[in-house]
Order: structure tokens, then C-alpha cells, then sequence
């Protein structure tokens, strides 16, 4: 087993780690680099991003003949995470959800015409795109069987009918892929369109107020009001809707480990000379026993899951749908940052708890981490699943 980088991912690395410190984590500190939902304004965004592709960092995701890098799935979890330590990185790259989870899937599955019209521009960065499966309940969440939107067809094309909602992106999304019932059939009942933002029958409506800080275009409810699609823009196949979910879920639920790492580095990086400088009954708090109980126990958490999400990605490289590799490295991971990012703000204190450090930010944005994608205890089920399908091979050696 090798943990090495290849020399040039390692360089890579390198200079997305200097690029991430000079010109991105200096605004954190300026209230006025944060839109009305607390991410970074557009007006710096842009500027950024040209930075970006200029230095050959851009979409690290996507083929080199796409303009991106053309990164191998475990090359992109070394990179992402030297990203995701700024509140800002991973949209400065355009490897931010939902946008990297949609380019990676179209990549995979679109036709050559599909990835002309609905792929190019996204990794171009002139578009933004969203996924649109969840519904209300009692339609579909982390169970896609429970789809109550519906498409019928109509000649040459689809009308499609229904409610969607918690849609990430949608505020500003052009392009949208729309998962959708087109029989009652248990596994091959569902179908996925693509859809521009300006189709007559796509209305974009609430934009939901959440706890935490929003990616740019929020999440939002979207309507389905007999929205006509041409069969040219199914994506895939009649009834391979679910199909499609699994694609794009499976790599995206491990990239968003992926930054969700760098988050948790970056507050170790925030209490380490903290704890190390603050004194306190005469002492550093870092000479404390019970700060130094909390500082390995977060440390080893991280990198527990940097294991996981390393060997997950190795196996999606090989071919593997990796579903429990994944499952395991989203449980682990998810709920690691939300418990390093609370340690950092205990061991800080009220200066943690203020906005003088990105701390506040990332504690109320790492809240959703155990939910989005599929919540922890759907995670554990497909693990329990595994196990009881597969016994003691559940932990093989490849």
C-alpha cells in the first residue's frame, strides 16, 4: 500500500497550498469580502478565478481537453483539501458543490452533443448548474424511491410536473439536471433531464434560510409547472434516473470529504499556536493534560479520515463503486468536522466563539455536513447492509 504522491501531484499540491494562502485566506479576515449570505462577493470571486486559471489550477476535476487538470480521483483528495482550508477555495477553482459533483457526472454519462451544450460551460466557469432530486416529504430525500415528481411523455418530449426543494445552487443556477418518475417500477422508475434556468415551466421560487453559510444561489424550492424537456436532453436512459443519483452522489459525497478535511485542518491550524502561546495558571494551555487529550484526539480523527477518504478514492479510481468505502469516509468525516471545528472553539474561547477567526463560520456550516448527501444513519445502514451481506469478507484485503 502506497501513500505517496506522484511527484507531480505533489507539486501540485504544493502550489495550490501557496496560491490558498496568498491570495484567497487574506480576505477571510475583511467583513467586506462576504456577500449578503456569507460567501465571498462575486466581485472578488471573479478576479480570483482568472488568477486560478492563469496559474493552471483550474477544475481539477475535468480533462485536460475540457481545460481542467485531468486529476485521478486520489490525486483530487490531496488537492481538495489543500483548498478546502479556506472558506472561500473550493468555488475559487471551480471544484465547489454542487458544480464539481455535476461536471464529474455529465463527464461521465452525457453524449458528446449533451457535454457540448450543458458540461462545457459549466467547467468554463460561464454557468453554474444544480441537482435537482429532493423533494418534500413525503417525496424524495435520502430515499430517491420516494420521487413524487413525474414526466410524461408528450411525442418527442417530456412534461414534467412536481416539487423540489433544498435545491443547492438553484438562486443561480442556468443549467439543471431534474430527477424525475417516469414509471412506478422500483428500480428503473426514474429519469434524469437536463434543463436551462429560462425553460417556460422551471420557476425558481424560496430561497430557504438556513443556519449556516449558503453556497452562491442558496438552496431553494423549485417547481415543476408542466415543464416540457426534448428527449434530446435526457440525460441517460429511460429509468436510469436512480443510476444517475448513484453516479453523481457516489463522488460527490466523498470531494465533499475531500474539503470538508481541509476545513478541519484549517481549525487545528487556528487552535495549534493558540494553545501554544495563551497562557494560563502559569502555564501554555498546549502543557494542560486535558488540551492535549483534545488536540491528539482531533488530530488522529482527521487523519482516520483522510485514510478512509484516501482508500475510497483509490477504489473509485480502479473502477469500484466503492459504496461503503464511501459511506464509511462520510460518517467519519462529517462528523469529525463538526466536533474539531467545536474543540477549536472551546479551546479559544470567547475569541473562538466571536468572528475575529472563520471559526463561528465553519461551526455552523459543519452542522450540515451530517446531513447532506445522505445523512449519517443512512450511511450506517448500507454499512450494516454490507456487513450482514458479506461477513467476514466485508473486511478484505484487494
Amino acid at each position: 500500500m502506497e501513500f505517496s504522491l506522484a511527484p507531480d501531484v505533489e507539486a501540485l499540491r504544493q502550489r495550490l497550498q501557496a496560491f490558498v494562502a496568498t491570495e484567497i485566506m487574506p480576505l477571510e479576515g475583511d467583513p467586506e469580502s462576504y456577500d449578503a449570505h456569507e460567501n465571498i462577493k462575486l466581485s472578488l470571486l471573479e478576479p480570483l478565478r482568472a488568477k486560478a486559471r492563469d496559474a493552471g489550477l483550474w477544475a481539477l476535476q475535468m480533462p485536460q481537453e475540457r481545460g481542467g487538470q485531468g486529476l485521478s480521483v486520489a490525486a483530487m483528495a490531496a488537492c481538495y483539501e489543500e483548498m478546502g482550508r479556506s472558506i472561500f477555495g473550493p468555488v475559487v477553482f471551480n471544484c465547489a458543490a454542487p458544480d464539481d459533483g455535476n461536471m464529474i457526472l455529465l463527464e461521465k454519462v452525457a453524449t458528446e452533443a449533451q457535454k457540448a451544450r450543458w458540461l462545457q460551460p459549466i467547467v468554463d466557469g460561464k454557468v453554474r448548474s444544480a441537482f435537482a432530486m429532493t423533494e418534500p416529504a413525503p417525496g424524495a430525500g435520502s430515499d430517491p424511491g420516494l420521487m413524487r415528481s413525474r414526466a410524461e411523455r408528450n411525442g418527442n418530449a417530456w412534461v414534467l410536473s412536481g416539487h423540489k426543494w433544498f435545491i443547492t445552487g438553484a438562486g443561480v443556477a442556468e443549467h439543471f439536471v431534474i430527477v424525475v418518475r417516469t414509471s412506478d417500477d422500483q428500480r428503473k422508475g426514474l429519469t434524469a433531464f437536463l434543463v436551462h434556468r429560462d425553460a417556460p415551466g422551471l420557476i425558481i421560487g424560496r430561497r430557504i434560510p438556513i443556519m449556516g453559510p449558503e453556497e452562491h444561489g442558496g438552496h431553494c424550492e423549485v417547481s415543476l409547472d408542466n415543464l416540457q424537456v426534448p428527449d434530446d436532453d435526457r440525460l441517460m436512459e429511460v429509468g436510469d434516473g436512480l443510476k444517475v443519483t448513484q453516479i453523481r452522489l457516489g463522488t460527490a459525497r466523498l470531494t465533499h470529504c475531500m474539503r470538508w478535511l481541509g476545513m478541519a485542518r484549517r481549525a487545528m491550524e487556528i487552535a495549534g499556536p493558540h494553545v501554544s502561546e495563551r497562557q494560563s495558571f502559569g502555564q501554555p494551555l498546549a502543557d494542560h493534560e486535558g488540551v492535549q487529550w483534545l488536540l491528539g484526539e482531533a488530530a488522529m480523527a482527521i487523519e482516520v479520515g483522510r485514510l478512509l477518504t484516501m482508500r475510497a478514492a483509490v477504489k473509485l479510481d480502479g473502477g469500484d463503486f466503492a459504496r461503503k468505502e464511501i459511506s464509511m469516509a462520510k460518517i467519519q468525516v462529517s462528523e469529525t468536522l463538526h466536533k474539531v471545528v467545536d474543540t477549536a472553539i472551546q479551546l479559544l474561547g470567547a475569541r473562538g466563539y466571536s468572528k475575529d477567526t472563520p471559526l463561528e463560520w465553519m461551526y455552523r456550516y459543519a452542522r450540515q455536513a451530517r446531513l447532506v448527501d445522505g445523512a449519517s444513519e443512512v450511511h450506517k445502514m448500507v454499512l450494516a447492509r454490507a456487513f450482514l451481506q458479506e461477513g467476514r469478507d466485508f473486511w478484505g484485503w484487494e
